[in-house]
């Protein structure tokens, strides 16, 4: 009787041990499984999203040089139109996350800079100089300098840039559904992000 319940007591430990290996065994095949997804899904994420404007102006430039104690002046003066072609893009391959498949967590360290672009195209009408005051380099880059500076205000008063971190936030959104169907928790840094809405609410 003795060694029959022995016999049982054993069976039963045997049995224990082998069905929690087989299920350790299964978790951490599920992880690895759900980590790859993840991983592939944050590298399918990693591309580049470009979201394109276009900016047209008008500017007159005028310059006068004043000679022989400022009794002869000698001016220039130009028509310029600018037709320019505007990009923001952020390349998400610079996102930078961290993985980790015991806690079932994804994190959010790093996000890349928006990278702004702008493109002019010049074209010079009017052009009227005298002969001691002519156009130069130092003009031209003048004229290019103070475009720069009207289509970057310009930039900043149209909705080119909410536009791009829309785009943005779409593709980060698709990491945040991915971690939450699979029971991960996705964070931005410190910042744990319950839903869509508070991946509009970080500042980055």
């Amino acid at each position: 009787m003795y060694r029959f319940l022995a016999g049982v007591v054993t069976a039963i430990l045997l049995f224990l041990m082998v069905f929690f290996f087989l299920r350790k065994q299964q978790e951490k095949e599920e992880i690895q499984l759900n980590t790859a997804l993840i991983e592939q899904e944050i590298k399918q994420v990693g591309k580049l999203i470009v979201t394109e404007g276009h900016f047209s102006q008008i500017l007159s430039y005028k310059n006068t040089r004043r000679n022989y104690f400022d009794i002869f002046s000698a001016n220039k003066k130009a028509l310029v139109i600018v037709n320019a072609k505007v990009t923001i893009g952020y390349d998400l391959r610079q996102i930078r996350t961290e993985i980790d498949p015991e806690a079932r967590q994804v994190r959010i360290t790093s996000i890349p800079e928006p990278e702004v672009n702008i493109y002019p195209d010049l074209q010079y009408y009017d052009i009227s100089q005298d002969y001691f005051n002519k156009f130069d380099a130092a003009d031209y880059n003048k004229i290019k300098g103070r475009i720069n500076t009207i289509l970057e205000e310009k930039i900043n008063q149209s909705d080119l840039k909410s536009d791009a971190r829309e785009r943005l936030l779409t593709e980060l959104s698709r990491i945040y559904i991915l971690t939450k169907t699979m029971g991960w928790s996705l964070h931005f840094e410190e910042t744990t992000i319950n839903s869509p809405e508070e991946l509009r609410g970080l500042e980055f």
